[in-house]
């Protein structure tokens, strides 16, 4: 509600997205999209989120009526026309604004991405299409928030094709880094049917040069501020080991880039309430976090023993996720030791095999569930005493912040995110909320998962963590307003 913000003016924000729980998800932009867009709204912000009208859209019980006056509207880019209607989801009323630019040449594709020129051209189309229908509702944002490459010619087609209209004269742009590896790269051949032919001369010269245009890199030039989403990696992008070939243009623009942590919905994660689980349980109350543990190792076939410990791992199995460390440290795990291993994920074919040949190996103590299950995530997470994130590079986890609410004792490794919200637990002192190794290689884990074991073979101490990691915030309440000063030192 505006009474919120007290003395201070609300904001008018524009948010675009390829993402947006609950109707289309691959990753955590989803997650931080709606919850970031609630938060605003809920603050008494006038937030507007922009995002496309998949044909995969999860739509039951959703009534998405199409605006009045945006209704087979033409945008052209590069001489070729698209129509599109602008809807909103009528179950959204009283949060943020939710506006779907439905465009079926485009948008009705079965699926979310599908790569190349195809791609480019459907976001190019989204940004235009959303600049457009804030000038037909007369709705200057004070910021128009940009997520990740999809979104970033944002700034510079504001510049360019929209100069001219004073609506937008105050307006500024912020950029938002989710995952640097996705940088929207497309042959310069493709200049005319993206619109920016005739802005040539304002592109990295060096790209075109080499035949390539990145949306991502031509949004770092443009947009009046970055930001990422944690504070480690807003220093880790910005050397050559993270930055993909980006750090030296991000080292250019270190003062206009800052980290804030993502926040997570504690209405959806929170082991009190969460509906997927066969017990609730707190901070003040533990003892339903065993009957997780029993139901989630009964339910996929593995004995249950309260003195074995669980390991469980969510994931997308990519070479970004630190998979290429488990075939040593797991195996010896399994094999020497009475533990249990529950693993979620899909993703390149190798590693599926990888976590399959686990199960194989070691039938009664490993579990691979190839695919994703929104109540067995939430069961994994509930019901592991370990939750495993060895990853390569994280901009920021979600997974971890997860499992600090749900008292399940995180190991990651020191990167990123993770860096930022893990706090190796020191025995002595009672201090820290996980177990974090430094080094990406198979001793630094191994260390980490005898650790681990170490930390089981003392009940005081692990429930010592367990209630120090329960206690963290990483709610939107409390990451949130670091968005609105951003925002409000933009147009201060």
């Amino acid at each position: 509600m505006r009474d919120k913000i007290e003395s201070m003016s609300a904001l008018k924000l524009c948010l675009l997205s390829a993402e947006m729980v609950p109707y289309a998800k691959t990753g955590g932009l989803a997650d931080v999209t709606a919850g970031l867009s609630r938060f605003l709204a809920a603050e008494g912000h006038d937030v507007r989120v922009f995002l496309p009208f998949y044909d995969v859209i999860k739509s039951a019980g959703r009534d998405f009526t199409p605006v009045s006056f945006l209704t087979d509207v033409p945008v052209t880019l590069g001489g070729r026309t698209f129509r599109y209607t602008v809807r909103t989801d009528s179950a959204g009323e009283g949060d943020a604004g939710r506006y779907f630019i439905d465009c079926p040449a485009l948008f009705h594709r079965g699926g979310i991405y599908t790569g190349g020129l195809d791609d480019a051209l459907r976001f190019a189309v989204l940004t235009r299409a959303t600049i457009e229908a804030c000038q037909r509702m007369g709705f200057a944002p004070d910021v128009f928030h940009c997520s990740d490459w999809h979104t970033a010619l944002l700034p510079l087609y504001l510049r360019v094709h929209y100069g001219w209209d004073r609506l937008f004269a105050n307006s500024r742009t912020l950029l938002t880094i989710h995952n640097l590896g996705y940088q929207g790269v497309v042959s310069t051949q493709h200049l005319n049917a993206l619109d920016l032919a005739g802005c040539a001369d304002m592109l990295y010269q060096e790209d075109l040069e080499a035949g390539r245009l990145s949306f991502l890199k031509t949004g770092f030039l443009y947009a009046d501020f970055l930001s990422t989403v944690s504070r480690t990696y807003a220093r880790e992008i910005q050397t050559p080991d993270f930055g993909f070939g980006l750090d030296g243009v991000l080292r250019a623009r270190w003062d206009h880039l800052v980290g804030i942590v993502n926040g997570v919905d504690y209405g959806d994660w929170n082991p009190a309430e969460d509906p997927h689980l066969p017990a609730a349980y707190s901070v003040d109350d533990l003892s339903g976090k065993e009957r997780c543990k029993q139901y989630l190792l009964e339910s996929l076939g593995l004995d249950y023993d309260p003195k074995v410990p669980v390991f469980g791992m969510v994931t997308r199995l990519t070479p970004q996720k630190g998979l290429d460390l488990l075939p040593g440290p797991v195996s010896e795990l399994l094999g020497a030791h009475d533990v249990r291993l529950v693993m979620l994920g899909s993703g390149e074919p190798r590693y599926e095999a990888m976590l399959a040949d686990f199960q194989r190996r070691f039938p009664k103590k490993a579990c691979f569930f190839r695919g994703y299950s929104e109540p067995l995530a939430h069961l994994v997470e509930a019901g592991s005493d370990f939750f495993l994130m060895p990853s390569r590079y994280e901009p920021c986890g979600l997974n971890q912040m997860y499992s600090l609410r749900y008292g399940t004792v995180p190991i990651v490794r020191k990167t990123g995110g993770l860096a930022d919200t893990v706090q190796l637990f020191d025995r002595q002192q009672g201090e820290g909320t996980g177990i974090v190794f430094d080094h990406f290689d198979a001793d630094a884990l191994r260390w980490a998962l005898l650790f681990a074991l170490d930390l089981w073979r003392q009940p005081e101490a692990l429930e010592q963590a367990r209630r120090n990691a329960m206690n963290q915030d990483y709610s939107w309440q409390s990451q949130g307003p670091q968005y609105v000063e951003l925002y409000r030192r933009l147009v201060g």
